[in-house]
């Protein structure tokens, strides 16, 4: 079975929901120092949170300029849905999709972020990393 990359992740919205994880550089990015990255699902529209329908995991992945390969920066899993002994969506207890990583480069490149919906998949984005 031969799997086709551009099928596999999707990257475009749907209008009641939000999948496409969505990066902010925080503050100005500089050679060499600290670059602190934001990563979120749903910051326009509010995915669903809950037991049955939420955000599992996001990815956030460096590809410097002239670089052959891409550097994994960070995974962020998120395992309170609202669930608990009593059952789906009774504990109150929710994780948002949301997550911050902070690295340091001299190259500029693309960031590059994954998320993993439990009923829609996988889907990315890309956003230019200028220094």
């Amino acid at each position: 079975m031969v799997i086709v990359v551009s099928s596999l992740f999707k990257t475009a919205d749907w209008k009641t929901e939000k999948h496409v994880p969505v990066i902010e550089i925080l503050g100005k990015a500089k050679r060499g120092e600290p670059i602190t990255i934001r990563v979120s699902v749903g910051k326009e529209i509010p995915h669903p949170n809950t037991t049955e329908h939420h955000i599992r995991w996001i990815r956030l992945i460096f590809w410097p300029e002239d670089s052959n390969f891409p550097y994994d920066i960070g995974f962020v899993e998120f395992n309170s849905h609202g669930e608990s002994t009593q059952g789906p969506n009774t504990s109150g207890v929710y994780t948002e999709p949301i997550a911050t990583f902070t690295f340091r480069t001299k190259k500029p490149g693309r960031l590059i972020a994954f998320s993993y919906c439990n009923i829609h998949g996988l889907w990315n984005s890309e956003k230019e990393l200028k220094l």
